[in-house]
């Protein structure tokens, strides 16, 4: 018993200090924002939103070298999250260009929860990889949990606006 809590409790290690390192690497660093909140360094947003109700993810990524950068949004279900703006409108399509040293590339999507996974938790993975433009070769690639999402069986209503008169 004493040998699998230790496999597990290194198995948990593992995973953590990859996904702290996938945000990070000697050729650039990924800032992750939810609804203009930096969450910093291994940090994941965990909120609690309505079915329909929209929240924003926004990454900087600062390269430090001159890429190619792809990057794009994935979900582990299809249809539980709709795009309603962003560079893409799709979870899973790719998104990408040059960027210069020393550059930031800002990507920012506002999302949406769909009824099809009410009343359960599902992540929202940000993938990424930056190629060498002159020898198109991949230099670092990653995936990470952006937003580990719980999405409750309510039904968002958005604010009327009074205007006294």
């Amino acid at each position: 018993m004493k040998n699998i809590l230790i496999i597990i409790t290194f198995i948990i290690c593992t995973i953590a200090a990859s996904t702290i390192v996938s945000a990070a690497s000697q050729y650039g660093s990924i800032d992750v924002y939810y609804n203009d909140q930096l969450y910093p360094g291994n940090l994941t947003p965990k909120p609690l939103v309505k079915i329909e109700e929209p929240f924003k993810l926004r990454f900087d990524i600062i390269c430090y070298r001159k890429v190619y950068l792809s990057v794009k949004l994935d979900e582990l279900g299809d249809g539980t999250f709709e795009i309603i703006d962003g560079p893409t409108m799709k979870m899973g399509p790719y998104i990408g260009g040059i960027v210069e040293a020393n550059e930031t590339a800002s990507y920012e999507w506002t999302i949406k929860p769909t009824e099809s996974w009410a009343g359960g938790s599902m992540p929202i993975d940000f993938v990424y990889q930056l190629n060498d433009p002159s020898r198109d070769i991949v230099l670092t690639k990653g995936r990470f949990t952006a937003a580990y999402v719980t999405i409750s069986n309510e039904y968002y209503e958005p604010p009327t606006s009074t205007k006294p008169d």
